[in-house]
C-alpha cells in the first residue's frame, strides 16, 4: 500500500493477490509445521551423534561419515527443486490472475458466451499448475528414498566396522548392538528432515516472491527536507514538463501551462493524449523527467506527498467505493469527519434524498465497488465523499459519463458546488462539459497543441474545433452542438 502507482502499473493484481495468499501460505506452512519439527530434529541429532562419540569414537565417526553424503545430496536436489518450485508458484500467480480477472468481469464474460472458454482456459492454466507442481514435488521426494538408503548404508557400514572392531579384541558384540540401536535414534531425525523437504523449498520459492516486493522501494519519495503544502489560493504552473513512465519513451514533451487561482480548467484530447498523464504528475503519483510544477510558487518535489494529496481531491470516471456502508464510504475522505457533515455533503451533492430511500439509508451496506447501485448514484456518492475531503484543489476526469440526462444534470449540480471557488481540472471526453471552461488545454500527442477559451479556439479552427464538430454537429437540432455544459464559476 505505502508502493508508488508505477508499482502497480507493472503487476497484475491477480499476481500480486496470489503473492499475498498463495506465496505467504506457502511460508505460513514452513513456520507452523516444518520450523518445529526441523528443530526437534536437529536437536536430538545433536544429542545422538554425542553420545555415539562418549560411547565410541571409531564407530562414531563411522556413523556420521555418511551425514556429509546426505547434505550433499541435500544440496543438489535443492538446486534442481527449488527453481521447479519458484516456476510454479508462478503459474499459480497466473491462474490466480486469470480467476480474478474473469470473476470481476463476470458480466462480460457472460454477456459475450465465454463461459464455456473461461472454464477451459482455468482448466488449461490448472493443469499446467498440476504438472509443474507434479515436477518439482517429484524431484524433492527423491529425498526420502535417497535418505532411507543412505541410512541403510550408514548401518553396514557400522556392522562392518563393529565386526572388525570385535575380531581385534577392541569391542564387544553388546557394545555393537547397542551401538546399532543409537544409530536408528540417528537415522530417525535425520529422515523426518529428509520427509520436509517439500515443504522447505516451496516456502523459499514463495518466500523468494514475496521478499521481492517486501524489499520494493517507493519510486516517489519524499525529499529529506520535505515540507508541508502551504495553500495560498490554488496557483497551479507547469514548466518545461517533460515525462515517461519508461524510459526512452516520453509521454509528455515541454508542457507549460498555467492555471490560476479558482479556475476552471478544462483538458481534452485524442485518446492516449496524455491528458490522464498531465493530472497524475499534479497529484505527484509519479516524478517528472524534467521541468518544473509549482502550487502558489512552492515546487512539488519539495512538498510532503501527504500534505499534497490532502488538498486534492479527485472525482473519477469510474467510482470505487467500498464494501462498507454509504456513511463509511463518505467518511472514508477524511480523518476525523462527523456524520453531519457528511450528510451535509450529501445534499450538496444532490445524494441525499436517494440514500434515505435505501433500505436503511446512510446505514446501507454497499457491495463491492457499490455494484447495489445505479451508476449515477455511486457517481454522487463519490462527488460527496470528495465534498467531505475538503480539498482545496480539484480532479474531475469525465465524471458525468454512462448516465440518464437527468442524472447527469444532477451530478453536474454537485460538482459546480463542488467546484465554487477552487481551481479544478476537468479532464473532458464530452467537450460539451468544458465549454464554458477558463481555459481549455488541447492535449495532442504528449505536447499541449492549444490553449485558450471554448470561443477562441473554435475561431482558431484547429484540433479542438475539429473534435467539437466531430462529436457534436450532428447530435442537436438544425445540426448545432449540444450545450450542456458545467457553468463557469
Amino acid at each position: 500500500q505505502g508502493l508508488s502507482l508505477s508499482f502497480f502499473d507493472r503487476q497484475p493484481i491477480g499476481e500480486l493477490i496470489s503473492r499475498v495468499t498463495n506465496d505467504t501460505e506457502a511460508v505460513a506452512v514452513f513456520y507452523e509445521s516444518a520450523v518445529a519439527q526441523i528443530i526437534r530434529a536437529a536437536f536430538q541429532a545433536l544429542i545422538v551423534a554425542g553420545i555415539m562419540f562418549v560411547l565410541d569414537w571409531r564407530l562414531a565417526l563411522t556413523a556420521v561419515a555418511i551425514v556429509p553424503v546426505m547434505v550433499a545430496a541435500t544440496v543438489l536436489i535443492e538446486r534442481i527443486s527449488t527453481p521447479a518450485f519458484a516456476y510454479m508458484q508462478e503459474r499459480l500467480g497466473e491462474v490466480s490472475g486469470f480467476q480474478e480477472e474473469t470473476i470481476a468481469g463476470q458480466r462480460v464474460v457472460s454477456s459475450n458466451r465465454r463461459s464455456e472458454w473461461a472454464n477451459e482456459q482455468n482448466a488449461l492454466l490448472a493443469d499446467e499448475v498440476f504438472a509443474t507442481g507434479t515436477k518439482a514435488f517429484f524431484t524433492s521426494v527423491v529425498q526420502f528414498p535417497l535418505t532411507i538408503t543412505l541410512t541403510g548404508i550408514q548401518i553396514s557400514l557400522v556392522l562392518l566396522v563393529g565386526a572388525i572392531l570385535v575380531i581385534e579384541g577392541l569391542a564387544t558384540l553388546g557394545d555393537i548392538v547397542s551401538f546399532l540401536g543409537l544409530v536408528a535414534l540417528l537415522s530417525g531425525p535425520l529422515s523426518e528432515i529428509s520427509n520436509l523437504t517439500s515443504t522447505t523449498l516451496a516456502a523459499v520459492a514463495g518466500g523468494r516472491r514475496v521478499f521481492s516486493i517486501i524489499d520494493e522501494q517507493p519510486s516517489v519519495v519524499d525529499a529529506p527536507d520535505a515540507a508541508a503544502y502551504q495553500f495560498e489560493g490554488g496557483h497551479v504552473q507547469f514548466e518545461e514538463v517533460d515525462f515517461s513512465y519508461v524510459p526512452g519513451r516520453q509521454i509528455l514533451r515541454k508542457n507549460t501551462f498555467e492555471a490560476k487561482p479558482g479556475e476552471m480548467v478544462g483538458i481534452c484530447g485524442p485518446t492516449g493524449a496524455g491528458k490522464s498523464t498531465i493530472i497524475n504528475l499534479l497529484t505527484r503519483y509519479y516524478d517528472i523527467d524534467s521541468g518544473t510544477i509549482l502550487l502558489d510558487g512552492q515546487d512539488i518535489s519539495g512538498l510532503t506527498q501527504e500534505s499534497l494529496r490532502r488538498q486534492v481531491g479527485t472525482v473519477l470516471q469510474e467510482p470505487f467505493l467500498f464494501t462498507d456502508t454509504v456513511m463509511g464510504n463518505l467518511m472514508y475522505a477524511r480523518e476525523g469527519a462527523t456524520e453531519e457533515e457528511c450528510i451535509e455533503a450529501a445534499k450538496q451533492a444532490n445524494a441525499h434524498d436517494f440514500i434515505l430511500d435505501l433500505p436503511q439509508g446512510y446505514d446501507t451496506v454497499l457491495t463491492e465497488r457499490g455494484a447495489n447501485l445505479a451508476a449515477g448514484e455511486r457517481q454522487m456518492i463519490t462527488i460527496a465523499r470528495a465534498m467531505v475531503a475538503q480539498p482545496k484543489l480539484l480532479v474531475l476526469d469525465e465524471a458525468t459519463s454512462n448516465v440518464d440526462t437527468r442524472t447527469e444534470r444532477l451530478i453536474q449540480e454537485g460538482l459546480q458546488r463542488l467546484m465554487e471557488g477552487r481551481t479544478s481540472f476537468v479532464i473532458a471526453h464530452r467537450l460539451a462539459t468544458i465549454r464554458n471552461a477558463h481555459k481549455i488545454l488541447v492535449v495532442n500527442g504528449g505536447a499541449i497543441a492549444e490553449v485558450g477559451t471554448h470561443d477562441e479556439l473554435m475561431e482558431r479552427g484547429g484540433l479542438y474545433k475539429t473534435l467539437y464538430l466531430s462529436q457534436f454537429k450532428s447530435q442537436a437540432p438544425g445540426g448545432s452542438a449540444d450545450t450542456t455544459a458545467f457553468v463557469s464559476t
